[in-house]
């Protein structure tokens, strides 16, 4: 099956540099003139050659003419990159490669994608990633999520390489939240280690933030037993722990007090957000997102945040 890649960042770039050992590919980007002559993506990937057999282009029409339709873009924008040419998506098999919660409506990029384009069929993928990781060809395991069982699996097929190996569910309710709170999670304990209070508290974070993840998945009816994959365990213990997670160095400087830079891209801030109102909405306990909202929108500070978690009412685990 024919795949494109829409979307030029470093993960798209890297999953097309990967996705290129199967067989050719096609990578678009709205400026491919500096990648087509350099082969090589250097302002979001730079030092990853890219493979002979991987067509770059700027023409949308020809990157969506494939069966499988990869869409690289950040969470926010992935509407918007639907919206802007519904027919070029029409009945296509379209896989999110984006984690996070939408603003504006509260949904998760399989959601979108069903509200936007109802005739394809959409899967996401996602787990613990980095695309510097994918691209130099290290080993790295993902979910791939689909509803239906034999698209899943053809997708499965299709887009595992020697070194991406995907783990198949139906459950994309359950990968969509764990891809996208784990990115919550990864703020917070990135604050506390920014503000030097120390790897158990970490720790602590880590395994009450899971928590609110699976809270948050059986009120959504999603099966909690997800997020013990790859999709959100996993990639829980790589953001919340690793400086290459946008996520946790943004929670470094909130803990350091200096400023982030505001270019980048960071999914957990609209995702803190947008889960912080579903949760006053359904009444939902979720203290850890509430902090992190409240430091995001300068309404508390990281000391304060602690404490005000540790004084929280005693009661079993």
């Amino acid at each position: 099956m024919s795949i494109s890649i829409l979307g030029a960042g470093a993960f798209g770039t890297a999953l097309a540099i990967s996705l290129a050992g199967n067989g050719p590919v096609t990578l678009w980007a709205r400026g491919p003139g500096d990648m087509q002559e350099r082969r090589e993506n250097t302002a979001r990937l730079p030092g990853h050659p890219l493979p002979d057999n991987l067509r770059i282009t700027g023409d949308i029409t020809r990157a969506t003419d494939a069966d499988i339709l990869l869409l690289a873009v950040p969470m926010q924008k992935l509407r918007g990159a639907l919206e802007d040419h519904p027919t070029l998506f029409q009945r296509k098999r379209i896989v999110a490669c984006c984690k996070g919660i939408e603003l504006q409506s509260g949904l998760g990029p399989v959601s979108v994608i069903r509200s936007v384009i109802p005739s394809a069929t959409a899967a996401i993928l996602t787990g613990p990633s980095f695309a510097n990781d994918i691209a130099r060809g290290l080993p790295t395991a993902l979910t791939l999520a689909c509803a239906d069982h034999g698209i899943g699996i053809a997708l499965q097929r299709a887009l595992t390489t020697p070194n991406l190996r995907l783990y198949r569910t139906t459950d994309t309710t359950g990968a969509e939240l764990g891809g996208a709170l784990k990115n919550v999670i990864a703020i917070a304990c990135g604050a506390v280690m920014g503000a030097s209070l120390g790897e158990s508290a970490r720790a602590a974070l880590m395994t009450r933030g899971y928590a609110e993840m699976q809270r948050l998945a059986t009120y959504l009816r999603a099966d909690p037993t997800t997020l013990s994959g790859l999709s959100g365990f996993g990639d829980l213990t790589l953001t919340c722990t690793s400086a290459q997670s946008r996520n946790y160095r943004l929670g470094l400087s909130l803990g350091q007090g200096v400023a982030f830079d505001p270019t980048t891209t960071v999914e957990g801030a609209a995702t803190a957000r947008a889960v912080h109102e579903l949760a006053l909405r359904a009444d939902l306990d979720l203290p850890i997102t509430a902090a992190v909202a409240a430091l995001l929108d300068n309404t508390l500070d990281v000391q304060t945040a602690i404490t005000t978690l540790l004084n929280r009412p005693l009661k079993e685990e």
